[in-house]
């Protein structure tokens, strides 16, 4: 907890692609200026009802939303610890066995194709 930084809530620039202000969203066009009351009232409306409902849904909704990731997280973790990773250790030891037999089959068919088609093949010369 005391590596929480309350200043910096997104030190990863995680959700940079989030931060919309009321420039991006609304703007008039050259020439079609609304009255400047008009304007300052909607700048100010937007940002309090921005901020209003993130606040209002994050104080709703946050924390059992944080405790349903962690959960999950946690989840994966241990499915992770104790059934993946062993999991792929027993393939690799199976696997293993099967891809010297798959070797010693190829080698055993294959091989002599192979050697015959190129003595043959090399006796033909470009001239």
């Amino acid at each position: 907890m005391e590596n929480l930084d309350l200043v910096n809530r997104d030190p990863n620039n995680i959700n940079d692609h989030l931060g919309v202000e009321f420039e991006d969203i609304l703007a008039e066009p050259d020439g079609a200026h609304s009255v400047d009351c008009v304007w300052k009232a909607s700048y100010c409306c937007f940002n309090f009802w921005k901020n209003f409902w993130y606040k209002l849904a994050t104080l709703c909704c946050g924390i059992c939303i944080a405790a349903e990731w962690g959960c999950e997280f946690a989840t994966i973790a241990f499915t992770h610890v104790w059934f993946i990773t062993p999991l792929f250790k027993v393939l690799e030891i199976e696997c293993a066995c099967l891809k010297k037999l798959y070797g010693l089959c190829v080698h055993c068919c294959l091989d002599p194709c192979c050697e015959s088609l190129g003595l043959m093949f090399s006796a033909f010369k470009k001239e």
